[in-house]
């Protein structure tokens, strides 16, 4: 990219999670939105456009490493640069 202000353009998957293969590191260099049926989301670790869904940590389950578990919404997802 030459231009400095230039953005990637975001993946159809994409993880918040670096050990994942669906993690690029460039688009979180800036600020993403995630809108499910209409509404944003402050809280997703991964989505899917393609497939209609996202995924969103536990409020209170666990893993057997003390990580959230994560729970599947399905809808339409948009995501964008804020």
């Amino acid at each position: 990219m030459s231009d400095a202000s230039a953005k990637p353009t975001l993946p159809d998957r994409l993880s918040g999670n670096p050990r994942s293969k669906f993690f690029v590191e460039e688009c979180f260099e800036h600020h993403i939105g995630i809108m499910l049926n209409g509404k944003e989301r402050t809280d997703v670790e991964e989505y899917c456009i393609s497939e209609g869904w996202v995924k969103i940590p536990s409020p209170k389950a666990k893993d057997r490493y003390g990580n959230p578990m994560l729970i599947t919404l399905k809808g339409e997802v948009e995501a964008f640069y804020k």
